[in-house]
């Protein structure tokens, strides 16, 4: 194992890709003087390297997106986005493609889990679609991304799509390390089959654990007005990222954009998404269910009549 040229792969590509220009030179440096003084000298496997790696990365802003990845299978000697693509459809294949879970509650109340990541659409965006055409005649939806790691914004939108009405809702904007406005993203027109729709009540469970694309799908739909977030403050990771082979079993993740609410120069990144009702992730559910009966009970009281 070359640690020397790991270290040194590894603080070109932070320089030169990180999301926030003067934060990526910084790390690098970091890195680099590090190796200097030996840090890395008792690296004796890449997953202990990983590690220690890891920890430096993050120690000046925390982004958790930012770290030194081992892998036991070999990562394939591909550009990144075929190598996540590779990655992404292995495991996809054995976790149901993400659709951990789909249950009719008392109530007519619909439970989705999605667990651990939001797919790629292309990889499953079958599974989706077809858990959300299950869900569309619920009375209420509770979608649960309290394991959720991470996931594609055009997941994150496909999901929305069936959630609102109406022509196309503005979702999210994304932007390049220099600033540059990089990309809109927005619900579909058109989705396959029912919609949920935009006006029955949603819960989006959360965790401390939830991050990145569990934390967007939570962020788009709070923003907007459309769900209420119910759990623990999320992990705080807004950055997406590209992986960079530095080792037959080492992936350099290096975050390379930054997305920002429509309308707004603020993310969720080191922050988290902070829940509408706070309670601990393990009794998320019971307080969503509490909180749509409320809201039913409260919508069908009858109103008093003045009668002078």
């Amino acid at each position: 194992m070359d640690v020397k040229q790991i270290i040194t792969d590894s603080s070109r590509a932070i320089a030169d890709q990180y999301v926030l220009p003067e934060v990526g030179s910084t790390i690098a440096q970091r890195l680099t003087r590090q190796l200097a003084e030996g840090r890395y000298d008792g690296a004796a496997t890449a997953q202990e390297l990983a590690n220690l790696v890891t920890v430096d990365l993050q120690s000046v802003n925390g982004d958790g997106h930012l770290r030194l990845i081992h892998h036991v299978d070999e990562v394939p000697d591909m550009p990144s986005e075929e190598m996540y693509l590779a990655m992404a459809v292995k495991q996809a294949s054995s976790t149901m493609d993400g659709v951990r879970r789909v249950e009719r509650l008392d109530g007519n109340i619909a439970l989705l889990v999605i667990d651990p990541v939001l797919f790629d659409p292309p990889i499953a965006g079958n599974s989706i679609t077809a858990a959300l055409q299950l869900v569309a005649k619920a009375d209420a939806l509770i979608i649960d991304v309290r394991t959720v790691r991470g996931g594609d914004p055009y997941t994150v939108a496909l999901i929305c799509s069936y959630l609102f009405d109406g022509p196309p809702t503005h979702l999210l904007d994304m932007h390049d390390r220099q600033g540059k406005h990089l990309q809109q993203f927005w619900t579909l027109p058109y989705v396959p089959g029912p919609r949920f729709g935009g006006t029955k009540p949603i819960r989006v469970l959360t965790s401390a654990g939830t991050f990145s694309g569990g934390e967007e799908l939570a962020n788009d739909l709070q923003f907007l007005g459309r769900a209420m977030i119910v759990g623990e403050r999320t992990g705080g990771g807004a950055h997406p990222r590209v992986g960079l082979r530095v080792h037959p079993h080492l992936e350099l993740a290096v975050p390379v954009a930054r997305p920002t609410n429509p309308g707004t120069n603020d993310n969720w990144e080191g922050v988290g998404i902070i829940p509408d009702i706070e309670v601990p992730a393990e009794g998320a559910l019971d307080a969503a269910l509490q909180s749509l009966q409320t809201q039913t009970a409260t919508a069908c009281k009858p109103r008093s009549t003045d009668r002078g």
